[in-house]
């Protein structure tokens, strides 16, 4: 019998380059930041319109938040208003001199329209909101305004007016709801 030649191993392939023993970075355990729904939670329901309670309006010293404006025609210059500038007005309030005519703006302020008191010229009053009307009416008094209306109350617990000539002779009104 023939001998058989032993299979030819292949000689190892040496790999020169330098193995670099790499240090694994260290890994550390993080928890994960996962947005977890919330359980779900029953709204109460709605209470009736007529139950609800409006909140009270925040205090805005200084701020002007009522105009009066004084016209020879009142209805006139309610129309102009309404057409030009788009103010939305409600149902005209009697008073002793006329119709009131007011309206309100979304962001909380407004105003109205009366008819002039002659020798009162048509024109423009800005009320300012104020803490305490009789102690900035006599503030304002002893640092150089001009009394013109002395704190009055105004009908259906809508606050109290004065109204003073700041130096210059402006009128500026006040308002407060007490």
């Amino acid at each position: 019998m023939a001998k058989r030649k032993p299979a030819r191993k292949k000689p190892k392939t040496v790999d020169r380059r330098k193995k670099v023993a790499r240090k694994k970075p260290k890994t550390v355990a993080r928890k994960k930041n996962v947005a977890r729904k919330a359980p779900a939670r029953r709204r109460p329901a709605p209470k009736p319109p007529s139950s609800r309670k409006a909140a009270p309006p925040k205090f805005r010293p200084g701020t002007i938040t009522h105009t009066e404006l004084a016209s020879a025609d009142p209805p006139a210059t309610r129309t102009w208003c309404e057409s030009v500038l788009g103010w939305k007005f409600g149902e005209a309030v009697p008073t002793p001199t006329g119709p009131y005519h007011m309206w309100r703006f979304d962001l909380g302020t407004g105003g109205g329209i009366r008819a002039n008191n002659p020798p009162e010229v048509p024109g423009s009053i800005p009320y300012c909101e104020v803490a305490d009307i009789r102690t900035t009416y006599v503030c304002f008094h002893d640092t150089g305004a001009t009394e013109m209306i002395p704190p009055m109350q105004l009908p259906s617990g809508m606050g109290w007016i004065a109204v003073v000539a700041a130096p210059g002779g402006v009128a500026i009104g006040l308002w407060a709801m007490k």
